[in-house]
């Protein structure tokens, strides 16, 4: 980018200016966003993930205090029998982010049950900021991968306001702090593209180009192994390879052999614990085909009860892959010049690798969204199968390129540096204002909140489960909850997710009991009554519908209070087991004890 400081200053001062002015930025946005706005996890599948690394930090195994009941059920059908539900293995996330989080907890000591408990006036758990800055990392170092892919296949000025848009996309800082393995994926991504298109330049050049093809399929087995909808980018790169790298099919074949080695002892695990080799993880099916039913499908304990349904197959992947294409700028980050890579396309870049490369580009997007739209993907929030932004920062340097192709075929003046780098401007500008604009009002907020934070309330109180449920559960003791990751993550308690049927939970809770680690109560939180229509809320919680609109049923005929757990005949048996109630926070989050409760310690 031309330089527009004063003649006095050289174009390496220039250069080192923009650069510590980026650093600056880069360190103030992650103060920012880790310190000043963050407000704890608000992922289930993060706190799921970091509940088993914590579990991999003290025991050196892969289980999980959060208890699906359709893995319980896969469980005792592989093993025909009884399943206990202490140290229950998880076959529901790919191994590599909960590996490292595991080696992360391991080193700041919160494999110590004792360690790391909520002090009286802490709102945000602490180790949730540890999760957030093992993603936050990964997301910085994406940066500079990022920088050093775009600048070898464009130039520096492309790849600086690449690395410059992707420091100001909301959607990407919304990621890395959320714990999820996005970052890690973005991460794994961007060195295996960065070796990709190092083959693509050696295999139009004539020369042997296996070595960093190979080494590009290794990285993509990685990202494999941090999201299992990684698998499909990988089939994407092979569809590639077999084309691209000579001699045909050989890199693609032995990019597919290292998949399959690096997910074997998974697959076998999953086979052992499930008697399926993708274990709970494929009923993430349920989520795509089934119109986003997962919940429901994890809560039964008898899969036999809701078969999938394969009718109009065809027709929902294809919807789904359409909704994608219509909400392709929210995936990709907000950043404008990120979805003119496929106008892209059409145009003949002279150089032959930038030419080739962004097929394969191309080729692990399109299998990546039919993946997304097999097990399931939406553009709001804060969605786990979300992968379309690992492609966002190359594709917005195609972008980018394109865009200043065509700003050069216009007359003009090359003498005046703010005309002939004003269409990446106006881009930066188009990108960046949404997260400018929110920025002070949100930073307002932070600093007047102070150091306690404030949490992801509703429906997240970790104070109530670190501090409060933790003491009134004992270790062996299991926690029925509609929120069962956050019990498992914040509480450091087993937790079974909320059953559909009522014949499940007594059947559960009766061999539980012969297990000796009995349920102690019942909790509810926004989790259920605040995230679902009436309507919706019948349809998910059936026959416990009422156990869920208890609080609010409460609250709003208060006085004297209507309890409707305590008037449905139907729930009268479990009423009866679980009557005291402990009101954590108000009326919207309640433990329903089978005891009179403990004076908390």
């Amino acid at each position: 980018m031309a330089s527009t400081l004063s003649p006095g200053l050289g174009v390496d001062s220039a250069i080192i200016i923009r650069r510590t002015l980026f650093f600056l930025l880069l360190v103030l946005l992650t103060i920012t966003n880790l310190f000043v706005l963050f407000r704890g996890l608000k992922s289930p599948q993060a706190m799921d993930q970091a509940q088993i690394g914590r579990n991999i930090a003290r025991h050196g195994t892969f289980t999980t205090q959060f208890i699906r009941p359709v893995a319980l059920w896969q469980a005792e059908k592989a093993s025909e029998g009884t399943v206990a539900f202490e140290n229950f293995r998880d076959t529901y996330h790919a191994p590599l982010n909960p590996l490292i989080l595991g080696a992360v907890l391991k080193i700041v000591g919160a494999d110590d049950p004792e360690a790391w408990q909520m002090g009286d006036r802490e709102w945000v758990y602490r180790l949730d900021r540890v999760i957030a800055m093992v993603s936050t990392l990964f997301f910085l170092m994406a940066i500079g991968v990022n920088y050093l892919l775009v600048s070898r296949i464009f130039d520096i000025k492309i790849a600086s306001v690449t690395a410059l848009l992707m420091l100001f996309c909301d959607l990407f800082w919304n990621f890395a702090v959320s714990g999820l393995p996005q970052m890690l994926m973005m991460l794994l991504f961007a060195c295996g593209a960065y070796f990709a298109y190092r083959a693509t330049e050696k295999a139009v050049e004539g020369r042997v180009s296996a070595v960093p093809a190979l080494v590009a399929g290794f990285f993509f087995v990685l990202l494999a192994l941090a999201h299992w909808i990684g698998v499909w980018i990988v089939f994407g790169y092979a569809i590639y390879a077999a084309i691209m790298f000579r001699p045909r099919g050989l890199v693609a074949g032995l990019v597919l052999a290292m998949m399959l080695l690096a997910g074997l002892f998974p697959m076998m695990v999953a086979d052992q614990v499930s008697n399926s080799p993708f274990g709970t993880a494929f009923l993430v099916l349920y989520n795509g085909l089934a119109g986003g039913s997962e919940s429901f499908i994890m809560r039964l304990h008898d899969l036999d009860q809701q078969p999938l349904s394969t009718d109009g197959l065809l027709t929902k992947v294809l919807r789904t892959m359409i909704l994608q294409g219509t909400d392709i700028l929210p995936f990709l980050g907000g950043i404008v010049a990120a979805p003119l890579f496929f106008i892209a396309l059409l145009h003949p870049f002279k150089r032959a690798s930038i030419a080739h490369f962004r097929w394969a580009i191309l080729a692990m997007w399109l299998a990546a969204v039919l993946g997304m739209s097999l097990f399931g993907v939406k553009s709001e929030g804060l969605h786990p199968n979300q992968v379309h932004l690992v492609f966002a920062p190359v594709m917005t340097g195609y972008g980018l390129a394109f865009l200043s192709i065509l700003w050069s075929r216009l007359n003009i003046p090359r003498n005046i540096p703010i005309l002939d780098n004003a269409h990446l401007i106006l881009v930066i500008l188009l990108s960046v204002l949404p997260m400018l604009l929110a920025m002070p009002q949100k930073v307002k907020i932070g600093m007047n909140i102070g150091e306690k934070g404030y949490p992801e309330w509703p429906p997240y109180y970790p104070p109530a489960l670190n501090r409060h449920l933790k003491q009134l559960v004992e270790p062996d003791e299991i926690v029925v909850s509609d929120q069962p990751w956050a019990v498992a993550w914040y509480a450091d308690r087993m937790s079974l997710w909320l059953p559909v049927k009522k014949k499940a939970f007594i059947d559960l809770e009766r061999r539980a009991e012969e297990l000796k680690t009995p349920f102690a109560g019942l909790l509810i939180s926004p989790s259920s009554h605040g995230s679902y229509t009436m309507r919706e809320l019948n349809q998910e919680f059936g026959v416990f519908a009422p156990l869920v609109m208890d609080g609010p049923a409460l609250r709003a005929t208060y006085p004297p209070g209507i309890s409707l757990f305590e008037r449905d005949s139907k729930l009268a048996e479990i009423f009866q087991s679980y009557r005291y109630r402990d009101p954590l926070l108000g009326l919207d989050l309640i433990y329903y004890s089978e005891r009179p409760l403990r004076p908390v310690r």
